[in-house]
């Protein structure tokens, strides 16, 4: 049987390591191929491993916690009888996950006159940890992963599971009941000026990765004003239907976008370096903020799909970027983005282009305004987006024409049922 090297995969454009979280089988196991045997930790989401060749689990390089470089040998599946010594002598030492920052005690203030402070005011009262026998809190391991990332205390935290067990739903409703951790909210000895907040994954990541998108990519942008009147109308109709997946604005976007590039497949475009490629299928990416960062998931097969399925299949994704449960095709491979700013009030923005895709579009929000038609002033819906362009790619008519024909199909939205 052929000996199978397991490495820590590529699941992202921007990945340069990853970290092993937990391994599903353990040494000796018996594993098939396409049986899930490990979780890994990426800048972007916990992805289930996969083994490639079946055989036994003979031996872990790289143990629970620890990371690994793209490529670098995590683990080796093989026969009993197979010789794994030589593969194993070269194999890298695993790389120790970073331990936490140590605290620095607080800076002394500086000999100024501090301003007058504000008038007190009296703080809700806080729960009290809940004693617990022998210390520990009952809770699915799912609960404590989204725990520990949010920064829930479990011991404040109702179970609602089985013996009153916490189980994720309770997590997550402890985080909407109170605010997300911030670097203001942590109490700081009075004359300190500032904290060092440690970046994120997703924000390290990001800090890496802007500056190779934004530098080396000539951007140039173009903006245009949409009537949204009939889209919205259109909308609610469609909402107001028992049955139906409920529709929203970006969801009609996004449809708007790949009906555009499927006419003008110039903008769903990438620079190669030597030449430029031109998609003739539509991956949009979905820009998602979550609270440590930006992450863009991919809708892959975009032009194939319906609003409805664009809808349905749009808010699933969305929902498990958030839960940081992406899969590897969902994270990497968009020909274009969209990034929807408008649920914030924000008028309008420009979006950096990610890398090589050679278009996003930025949206703004939907307002009510007051409209000069026909030599009269009335109220409208009205929506601004900003198209920001890969100048190697594409020039300003091309942009121009593309949101020429966005704005056809939102300002007459019955196009976007086909």
């Amino acid at each position: 049987m052929a000996i199978t090297k397991v490495v820590m995969p590529k699941l992202s454009e921007a990945m340069e390591s990853g970290k092993v979280i937990k391994w599903i089988k353990k040494e000796g196991d018996r594993v098939e191929g396409g049986e899930i045997i490990a979780e890994i930790e990426t800048d972007k989401a916990d992805i289930e491993l996969e083994a490639f060749g079946s055989g036994v689990l003979r031996k872990i390089v790289v143990p629970a916690g620890d990371r690994a470089p793209v490529g670098g040998l995590i683990a080796v599946i093989a026969d009993a009888a197979d010789d794994i010594a030589g593969l194993l002598a070269g194999a890298p030492a695993p790389a120790a996950a970073a331990p936490p920052p140590p605290v620095s005690p607080a800076p002394p203030p500086r000999v100024v006159a501090p301003p007058p402070p504000p008038r007190p005011i009296a703080p809700a009262p806080a729960p009290v940890p809940v004693a617990v026998p022998g210390g520990r809190v009952k809770a699915s391991p799912l609960a404590k992963k989204v725990a520990a990332r949010s920064g829930v205390d479990l011991r404040l935290v109702q179970g609602s599971g089985p013996g009153g067990r916490i189980v994720r739903r309770d997590v997550e409703a402890a985080l909407t009941a109170a605010p997300s951790p911030t670097p203001q909210a942590v109490p700081l000895a009075p004359g300190v000026e500032y904290q060092d907040v440690p970046l994120s994954s997703i924000r390290a990541a990001i800090a890496r990765r802007m500056p190779l998108a934004k530098a080396p990519v000539p951007h140039f942008y173009v903006t245009v004003e949409i009537a949204m009147d009939r889209a919205w109308e259109l909308r609610e109709a469609l909402n107001a239907l028992e049955g139906q997946p409920k529709i929203s604005v970006t969801d009609m976007i996004v449809k708007a976008c790949v009906l555009a590039l499927t006419r003008h497949p110039e903008v769903n475009a990438s620079f190669q370096g030597e030449s430029i490629r031109v998609n003739y299928r539509v991956h949009m990416g979905l820009a998602v903020a979550l609270d440590e960062g930006l992450i863009t998931p991919v809708l892959r097969n975009c032009e194939a799909k319906s609003l409805a399925q664009i809808a349905v299949e749009g808010r699933d994704l969305v929902e498990r970027a958030r839960a940081r449960k992406l899969r590897a095709p969902e994270l990497s491979g968009a020909t274009f983005s969209v990034s929807n700013l408008g649920m914030f009030d924000v008028d309008e923005f420009s979006a950096i282009i990610n890398p090589p895709e050679g278009a996003i579009l930025a949206v703004g929000a939907v307002k009510v305004v007051p409209v000069v038609e026909e030599g009269r002033i009335g109220m409208g819906r009205r929506m601004k987006v900003t198209l920001s362009c890969d100048h190697r790619v594409m020039d300003g008519a091309m942009g121009a024409r593309f949101l020429q024909t966005l704005k056809q199909l939102l300002e007459e939205p019955l196009r976007l049922l086909v």
